[in-house]
């Protein structure tokens, strides 16, 4: 993979899943052709962590800065605005992650759209893309991607594991399709999804410490574990590995500028 590096479009190793041997994951991933890692927030007890990891590796890891909908609540108004204060002291490559999970907790389902609707409006505003979290709410983040998008928005659905037709609206706004360890699952519809899609219309993550891709799974993932993904893709498309990386990886650059 040396002449063919890969990006992980969206790996947490800031996390304290690393704590440990952050650094040898880190390493581990530049010898396996992972060349740069994306890292999106979670929320404000995560940013100093990331941040951090980002100085020590700088041409290597790139932040985003975002409030993931799990972490919204009731005084979501006042996080944002703490998180909004970031942009202002800090450069970052994108917004994320944002977006509505209605997996784990419903109760909070409008506060989740609010939240997104105004960091959609941050992306804007500052031309930056976005990494989009949509977890059993795809037609929720499409009503408020609508009315939002006026054309001015690009970026990722983060963990894409939707339907082909779900799939065509989403690169037919002008979004990729973000592709991790759920392609190389069994009975996954993800493989049609990437046959129709083509790779111009794919970035790879691993969602790193999560969905690590077959033969790791219910391990820690880890940004190295992007080389299956990748060869798992490749396969589906039926195209070689280094055609696969060359485009993915340009797309990543172009959209985060990196």
């Amino acid at each position: 993979m040396a002449d063919n590096m890969l990006i992980d479009t969206h790996t947490h190793i800031y996390a304290g899943d690393f704590d440990d041997d952050r650094e040898v994951v880190i390493a581990r991933a530049l010898e396996a052709g992972v060349e740069k890692m994306v890292l999106p927030n979670i929320d404000e007890s995560s940013v100093e962590p990331m941040l951090e990891l980002s100085r020590q590796h700088p041409g290597c890891c790139y932040p985003l800065m975002g409030l993931h909908p799990s972490s919204v609540g009731e005084d979501y108004v006042s996080v944002l605005d703490r998180v909004a204060l970031w942009f202002e002291r800090e450069k970052f490559c994108g917004v994320g992650e944002i977006g509505i999970d209605l997996y784990w907790d419903v109760s909070h389902r409008e506060e989740q759209e609010e939240a997104f609707r105004q960091q959609l409006r941050w992306a804007v505003a500052m031309a930056l893309p976005v990494v989009i979290h949509v977890r059993n709410s795809f037609e929720e983040v499409w009503k408020v991607l609508e009315k939002e998008h006026r054309g001015e928005l690009k970026g990722i659905f983060h963990c894409f594991s939707g339907t082909p037709e779900q799939a065509r609206r989403v690169l037919g706004a002008g979004f990729f399709l973000g592709i991790g360890g759920v392609v190389t699952f069994r009975n996954n519809q993800l493989e049609r999804v990437v046959e129709e899609t083509g790779p111009e219309g794919l970035l790879l993550e691993t969602d790193a410490p999560w969905l690590s891709p077959v033969p790791f799974r219910g391990r820690r993932n880890e940004p190295a574990q992007l080389i299956p993904i990748a060869q798992k893709v490749a396969s589906v498309l039926g195209i070689p590995l280094p055609s696969l990386a060359s485009i993915t990886t340009t797309n990543a650059r172009q959209l985060f500028r990196i």
